[in-house]
């Protein structure tokens, strides 16, 4: 039986030109891009990757992880092998951190938490260098009840109303560790607007455009067409709330990730 190697690698990378992480016939994607990266520095070698999640188009990764798994001969040098990867990687994708695991690591099962950060700004049309960091919503927002709607997510409930067809095995009941919108002092450019804000969200998993749709909601709140009473009663198990905007991909970023 050949002997297989296994790898965690950490990555990072900026979404805006990439539909996404998952690999796609005629679509540049970050899973593709990575395998056709790992073909070339390593030829003649049987192997494959398992991401630790699909990320949207146009989403981004501060701290974004993936499983290699190498048959029969392992890397000798993983320092080495982290140079020849990241010289031969598009400059919007970089290799962080490569670390040896066992065959009973499982990058899905095994996640801890995963924490979000949605940038945006609201008002003035932003500066077109802005696009691929943060969504900008024209209107005015009312960022006070924004606020204060953000914390209804935290905990548990069920976010069947936040997700892209949810099926009936699908899990719809999940746990927020912390939900808040913040100014934004994370990232910060030259040309950015004055004030920007952030939406910060903690789970151990996500499903399909949850993030997108309870920020969806929260900019649909801000601009007067839902309420604070309908956004708690979409989060009940018998709803009627319809949530019929997903905000961008562009201002969404996978900021950590963490393993038990």
């Amino acid at each position: 039986m050949k002997r297989r190697h296994y790898y965690l690698i950490r990555v990072q990378f900026l979404g805006f030109r990439y539909s996404g992480w998952q690999k796609q016939p005629g679509q540049r994607t970050i899973e593709g891009m990575l395998l056709k990266t790992l073909k070339y520095i390593l030829p003649q070698q049987k192997l494959k990757i398992l991401g630790a999640g699909r990320t949207d188009a146009k989403v981004s990764a501060l701290d974004a992880a993936f499983e290699l798994i190498i048959e029969e001969t392992p890397i000798s040098d993983i320092s080495d092998f982290v140079k020849l990867f990241n010289k031969n990687l598009p400059s919007d994708i970089k290799v962080i951190k490569v670390d040896e695991v066992d065959k009973n690591f499982n990058i899905i099962k095994d996640s801890k938490f995963k924490e979000y950060c949605y940038y945006f700004s609201y008002g003035e049309k932003n500066h077109p260098f802005c696009a691929p960091f943060m969504a900008n919503i024209l209107e005015d927002l009312d960022i006070d009840i924004m606020t204060k709607a953000a914390a209804l997510y935290k905990g548990t409930h069920n976010f069947k109303t936040y997700t892209a067809k949810p099926g009936e095995n699908k899990q719809v009941t999940r746990t927020l560790s912390y939900c808040e919108i913040i100014k934004n002092t994370e990232i910060y450019a030259s040309f950015f607007p004055k004030n920007s804000y952030v939406l910060r969200i903690c789970g151990k998993g996500f499903m399909r455009y949850q993030v997108r749709m309870i920020m969806g909601a929260l900019i649909q709140l801000g601009r007067g067409l839902l309420s604070l009473d309908e956004i708690e009663r979409s989060l009940m198990e018998e709803t009627d709330i319809k949530i019929s905007y997903i905000a961008p991909g562009s201002g969404l970023v996978l900021h950590k990730l963490e393993f038990v």
